[in-house]
């Protein structure tokens, strides 16, 4: 997927790319603050990186959950992330409406979890030209994503990729099966959503739990397997954040953590 990113940096060098940033758009100044700080350690060790940051979030477990600090807000910001860093940004949309809305501010498109057999959805992102990734659900097969890809190849965009994030363990944990990348792989390039793969959904509470504890021990194991990229959340307090603080990395954990996958990933290649 990287190489139809003219903006994206250190893209020959081999090395794991990395989706990170914060789970929703908070404001401008963090968002530029984490987008610099991760764009120094990325260039450090020679990582293609993409700025995340959700523009809102459809997928709440209760309706007084935080969504967004505003929809236009929220996409010019990425837009000014992208712009001042030149670096390419990633959102995710939840209605049909939502792609060529996004598609205006940001290089690529994501695709929820709990979406991604909406076909309608994924054609109205594939028909934008941007990239598109698909989280594959938690209910799905590695097997099954070879479909999801069909639905954008087969609507003319060959720029896909699919984002393991764990499969339902029971109703309240996630696990993530590792023989599922290199499966999914024969389809598009994979990425290893390390963070959500360490939600625990459904609380009695109606927050989303999490293992940010396991972060270093998931991550490593994915690149170990063969996973093209990572995906982090990351936030500089994660107990403050607006959403999914829970199972988020905190912003000065990153480097160490990146620092181990590089050598990791050198060891294999």
């Amino acid at each position: 997927m990287i190489q139809y990113l003219d903006n994206i940096h250190h893209k020959d060098s081999k090395n794991f790319f990395l989706i990170a940033g914060p789970c929703i758009i908070e404001g401008e100044d963090m968002a530029l603050r984490i987008a610099e700080k991760v764009i120094n350690i990325t260039d450090k060790y020679n990582i293609p990186y993409i700025f995340k940051g959700s523009f809102k979030k459809a997928n709440r477990s209760r309706v007084d959950s935080f969504t967004t600090i505003g929809e236009e807000k929220s996409l010019e910001i990425l837009r000014k992330v992208g712009e001042t860093f030149n670096i390419p940004t990633t959102t995710d949309i939840h209605e049909n409406e939502h792609a060529a809305l996004a598609a205006q501010y940001v290089d690529v498109l994501q695709i929820p979890a709990f979406l991604v057999r909406q076909t309608d959805l994924l054609v109205a992102a594939a028909e934008t030209g941007k990239c598109v990734t698909l989280k594959k659900g938690q209910f799905l097969s590695p097997e099954s994503m070879k479909f999801a890809v069909q639905k954008i190849t087969d609507s003319n965009n060959q720029k896909v990729a699919i984002i393991e994030r764990g499969n339902s363990f029971g109703y309240t944990d996630l696990i993530v099966d590792y023989r599922g990348i290199p499966t999914m792989r024969q389809y598009a390039p994979v990425i290893l959503d390390v963070t959500h793969s360490l939600q625990q959904p459904n609380q009695s509470s109606g927050v989303t739990g999490g293992r940010p504890d396991l972060i270093e021990t998931v991550a490593k194991a994915g690149i170990a397997v063969g996973a093209d990229g990572i995906f982090i959340e990351t936030h500089p307090t994660p107990e403050t954040a607006l959403s999914d603080g829970a199972n988020m990395l905190r912003l000065d954990l990153l480097e160490d953590l990146l620092q181990k996958l590089t050598r990791i990933r050198e060891s294999i290649l």
